[in-house]
């Protein structure tokens, strides 16, 4: 008689990553089996109230029902074409896509770094097709600290040396400025200059939120300089903030705004290029291409996002419950937080290094039944699923007023 197989458990299944995965993360000790909401259950049954979203792909939370039955319809009819033949998805989720976002035209991708260099590939070209820059001398502006993507061009901007390191040659035709600097920015543009990429809010940076009037400031100079203003709202776009977009708070709308992460509803990556009609029309056949971008149960599953955020809820909810957390925030500092910055359902913490790392209030609120990410030294990002009640918010703020010792 065969012996029944042993459960394997948390232990067992991450010594097996060891010898056959890269190492290229340093996770938390947990191994997630089954997920709902805003719940995630480890393969021992233990419960955790998932802070972290999927840096905002899991907006609407783990599994949402609208968008399971978007894809468990799709998948039962069709999955890919290539973009080689037109899929009966496409239209629809282009057509309001572009017109949630007070745009005019959509390019579909899959990640969100191929997104951003699919955007930095456009401003490109358009900056010699129709600014009349000179061939190969396009520059694009970008901020210091960002976080884009993990592609060679994408970390050849990034001042992050931990995620440039052993990966030149890098790629030329980025200029660096300090964020938040309207001054640094136009002294940086000039003739060549075909875009300013930015993210309104730098996320990886700690939720660093620029001042009021940066990004009108932005918009202002990128329209008198004649370059294009390209926004990467892979995760402060979608709901995040309690707006549909970062840069509604500041009443900016860019000429590219670049989406991923919640697009695709936390099931299949989606994402997507969004822009005026004249600027992607610099695009023809043959030029660029993707050949999962725009696949029918992306399409069908990213209409799904988008008729979440038309009815105006998730914004909503996120505006509101933002407050509960600032409020509670705010009753943490001296208490073991040095400061925090939080715009709707998004906050970096600062705790003090003497209290512990970032690393450290991960691994300590895991132990509360919570999970975080931490960003550079001692600062924990806080991005719930816009689904988050406030009484399961009241407990993630409880258990992180627990492991500061306040």
């Amino acid at each position: 008689m065969t012996a029944p197989a042993r459960t394997q458990t948390s232990a067992d299944l991450i010594r097996a990553e060891e010898p056959v995965l890269a190492h290229n993360y340093h996770p938390l000790p947990v191994v997630v089996a089954r997920a709902e909401g805003a719940w995630v259950e480890d393969v021992e049954g233990r419960r955790y109230l998932d802070m972290l979203a999927g840096y905002s792909a899991l907006n609407f939370g783990h599994r949402h029902p609208a968008l399971i039955e978007a894809a468990h319809r799709q998948l039962d009819r069709l999955t890919l074409t290539s973009r080689a033949f037109h899929n009966d998805r496409l239209a629809e989720f282009a057509e309001r896509l572009a017109r949630l976002t007070g745009l005019d035209m959509v390019l579909p991708m899959n990640t969100g770094a191929e997104a951003v260099e699919s955007g930095i590939k456009v401003a490109r070209k358009w900056a010699y097709e129709v600014k009349g820059v000179p061939a190969d001398r396009a520059t694009i502006v970008v901020a210091a600290d960002n976080f884009h993507g993990r592609t060679t061009t994408i970390v050849s901007f990034s001042t992050d040396e931990t995620a440039r390191a052993g990966f030149g040659p890098f790629t030329p035709g980025f200029r660096i400025v300090p964020y938040n600097d309207l001054a640094a920015l136009e002294a940086a543009v000039d003739e060549t200059t075909a875009a300013v990429l930015i993210e309104p809010i730098q996320g990886e940076a700690g939720v660093v939120i620029p001042d009021d009037g940066y990004l009108a400031g932005v918009r202002e100079l990128t329209l008198r300089e004649n370059c294009l203003f390209v926004a990467d709202e892979i995760q402060s776009g979608l709901g995040r903030t309690g707006r549909t977009l970062a840069v509604e708070h500041d009443g900016v709308v860019p000429d590219v705004l670049l989406l991923g992460k919640a697009l695709g509803g936390g099931i299949v990556p989606v994402s997507a290029v969004v822009a005026r009609r004249d600027v992607l029309a610099v695009l023809r056949p043959g030029s660029h291409g993707s050949t999962f971008g725009g696949n029918p149960l992306a399409a069908a599953v990213g209409t799904a996002v988008v008729s979440l955020l038309e009815t105006g809820e998730f914004q909503a909810r996120a505006a509101a419950l933002g407050d509960v957390l600032r409020d509670g925030l705010t009753g943490l500092v001296g208490r073991g937080v040095v400061g925090f910055r939080a715009r709707g359902l998004w906050a970096g913490v600062d705790v003090d290094p003497a209290v512990g790392t970032g690393r450290e209030i991960g691994e300590r609120l895991l132990s509360e039944g919570v999970l975080v990410k931490d960003t550079h030294g001692s600062t924990i990002r806080l991005a719930p699923p816009l689904t988050i009640t406030e009484e399961e918010l009241g407990m993630a703020l409880g258990a992180l007023a627990k492991v500061l010792g306040a």
